[in-house]
């Protein structure tokens, strides 16, 4: 049983972490912000190479591509915050690739990232457009509380633009 938060943070050989811990701490608990005691989740963000996320992408979900975070949530159902939720890998090079293309700054969107595969561990999803929206707003409404951009600018009042 838990007593307090347990945040692992992996940084793979030749990674360099892209923000600092208590950053990657504030996006979690903030996209946790509707469970109780979130103080006390447990999870692992992993940053690494682009090769051992395509190499993951293709193993778990048959995509042979890179992309810039996964999430393995390691709970089904009715969360248990007493266990940890899962993993969350992020592929750095890819991700400062993007950022530089969407004129972010690495750590705004590495925080977008740590937010987006905070939520598929608590079991939000955007397969269907419905499930999408419901994420997104959420995602705009956490990194707005982190006073950071929203990654949908499009999203007006609930409603796409």
């Amino acid at each position: 049983m838990h007593t307090k938060k347990m945040i692992d943070i992996l940084v793979d050989d030749g990674i360099d972490l892209p923000m600092v811990e208590i950053e990657i701490t504030q996006a979690v608990q903030a996209s946790c912000a509707m469970l109780k005691n979130k103080e006390k989740v447990s999870l692992c963000v992993r940053f690494s190479s682009n090769e051992v996320v395509q190499s993951l992408n293709a193993q778990w979900r048959n995509m042979d591509k890179v992309t810039d975070v996964l999430s393995f949530p390691m709970q089904d159902d009715e969360l248990d915050i007493e266990e940890t939720l899962g993993d969350i890998i992020i592929a750095v090079p890819f991700v400062q690739q993007e950022a530089q293309r969407l004129q972010l700054s690495m750590r705004a969107h590495t925080t977008h990232l740590i937010v987006h595969g905070t939520l598929h561990l608590l079991g939000y999803d955007h397969i269907d457009d419905g499930d999408a929206l419901e994420m997104q707003q959420l995602e705009n409404q956490v990194m707005n509380q982190l006073g950071l951009h929203f990654p949908y600018p499009e999203l007006v009042d609930g409603e796409a633009a």
